[in-house]
């Protein structure tokens, strides 16, 4: 079974990244990083608005979702030492996540970059999490 990884902070959980996690579910069997609370904090400058574990639950729940992982390590490129344990075939990313620095990473290990077109489920609006966090500001 091909072996799909994907990375992120999910701290805000909304349709766009369910829609996310099933577009990159299509490709095989689906494994999460998330960034660690502490990650977020340095990361974003801000709290996470759950904390990691309720986080990691909330993503298992899904079943689209194989495992999930907390980011052993800091910043952009915390799933880094989790390629070696999950062995992902590829690394999905959305056009947020996506850098030249990730890709040259994520390719130097053998493992194919592909990046969403992030598209919402059906007619459902598109979701992201500053979106969200703009609109409650109001």
């Amino acid at each position: 079974m091909t072996k799909v990884m994907v990375s992120g902070c999910f701290d805000v959980l909304h349709s766009g990244h369910i829609a996310f996690l099933e577009e990159a579910a299509e490709y095989g069997q689906l494994y999460v990083s998330i960034g660690s609370d502490e990650t977020i904090l340095k990361y974003k400058n801000r709290p996470s608005l759950y904390n990691q574990d309720e986080r990691k639950y909330m993503l298992e729940a899904l079943r689209c979702v194989e495992q999930v992982f907390i980011g052993p390590d800091n910043g952009i490129m915390d799933f880094a030492p989790l390629l070696d344990v999950v062995k992902p075939d590829i690394f999905f990313v959305n056009q947020d996540g996506d850098s030249e620095q990730k890709r040259t990473f994520i390719e130097s290990k053998g493992i194919k970059y592909i990046v969403s077109k992030r598209l919402p489920h059906d007619a459902l609006p598109v979701r992201s999490t500053t979106a969200i966090r703009a609109i409650l500001k109001k």
